[in-house]
């Protein structure tokens, strides 16, 4: 019998209504001072419960972490109580969460993290993150240049992850996912571009892929494997549309050092804004060298989703943008109703503000004017 979006399906020791999971997306609607979670933020979460799966928005493990502004962090006993009440607003409705776990690395800047941005080399990365303006406001700022991380950073940044793993548990989490993707720390670290390094963390594949391996093994250790998602995306092409030519088979030594641990699954990101979707012969390899669930997010419809789970290459996909206009888009999908579209004064509203363009998307059957 052939899998179906709609289905249920287990993912580690868990077993979801349906493979249609929430993708993650900052949203910046934290509680100033301290980026605190809130009751805003959960019961936007409790609209979208009817996915199988929720991965929360990226929550930086430490304030070193930190690369954008009003983001919900998972380091203090504040952050913890926060996002309880989130956790218990999703169970509530029957739904199950993941929080990702982030760092930043080089796509920082001191005056969101009060310190300098960390990274495997110290070259700065051409972009612009969402940070305070000198008027008291927020907006884009250009990152700065990182600090080479030592052994000591290192260290320090493996057991960070630890420790947000552990808080994650005590906000009732049902498990992990650690942000390997996006140019980010994990990300910078296996990108030759990145990194430069001439020590056991830099060079080889072996060796770049290192950083992420252990990382994710020491969070294992605290949680159990059945708890712990990745998510990569080995396809982004990096500034300039350039693309990194050892990726696809760095990925897959990466996938053959993950398979040992168990983990609940392993998520690809593809197709944001400078992205290229895998080809099917890679999917197959990853299913050759992974025998662990496999997750999917970019850009995809309720069809072409139901099309790929069944060609068997992934089990679940992630859904993005669609879930924002659309907080009960599992049930749109079952009834095959219509989706809302997102309007270009909606995209204004993805970061920062109130509950305008984040709470207040009615359901289908809401929207629905009886005359």
């Amino acid at each position: 019998m052939k899998a179906n979006l709609l289905s249920p399906a287990c993912l580690g020791s868990m077993t979801l209504s349906n493979r249609v999971v929430m993708a993650p997306m900052t949203r910046a609607r934290t509680t100033q001072p301290g980026n605190v979670p809130n009751a805003l933020m959960a019961r936007y979460y409790q609209q979208r419960a009817s996915a199988g799966l929720i991965i929360t928005e990226g929550a930086p493990v430490s304030a070193a972490a930190r690369g954008y502004s009003l983001t919900p962090g998972i380091y203090q006993q504040a952050h913890i109580d926060g996002w309880r009440l989130i956790t218990e607003a999703i169970h509530q409705q029957g739904g199950k969460v993941f929080v990702q776990l982030w760092h930043v690395g080089r796509r920082g800047h001191s005056r969101i993290s009060g310190a300098q941005p960390l990274a495997p080399s110290a070259l700065k990365v051409a972009d612009k993150v969402y940070g305070p303006l000198g008027d008291g406001g927020f907006g884009m700022i250009e990152t700065q240049v990182p600090k080479a991380m030592d052994r000591h950073d290192i260290e320090r940044t493996q057991q960070e992850f630890v420790q947000a793993t552990r808080n994650a548990m005590e906000a009732n989490f049902d498990g992990v996912e650690i942000h390997g993707a996006h140019g980010y720390l994990f990300d910078s670290f296996m990108r030759m571009s990145s990194n430069k390094r001439d020590d056991d963390y830099g060079g080889s594949q072996q060796n770049r892929i290192r950083m992420l391996v252990e990382t994710t093994q020491r969070v294992v250790n605290a949680v159990g494997a059945d708890k712990v998602g990745v998510r990569i995306s080995p396809h982004l092409l990096e500034k300039g549309g350039h693309r990194d030519p050892e990726m696809a088979d760095l990925t897959i030594k990466l996938l053959q050092a993950l398979e040992p641990l168990g983990l609940a699954y392993v998520h690809f990101s593809e197709n944001p804004s400078n992205d290229e979707s895998a080809p099917n012969e890679f999917r197959c390899k990853v299913r050759q060298v992974f025998s662990g669930q496999v997750m999917l997010a970019g850009g995809h419809t309720d069809h072409s989703a139901q099309s790929i789970i069944e060609q068997g290459l992934v089990d679940f996909v992630a859904f993005g943008t669609a879930f924002i206009s659309n907080p009960d888009l599992v049930e749109r999908f079952s009834h095959n109703w219509p989706l809302a579209t997102l309007t270009e004064q909606a995209s204004q509203q993805f970061y920062g503000g109130d509950d305008k363009g984040y709470c207040d998307y009615p359901s289908y059957q809401a929207s629905i004017v009886t005359y």
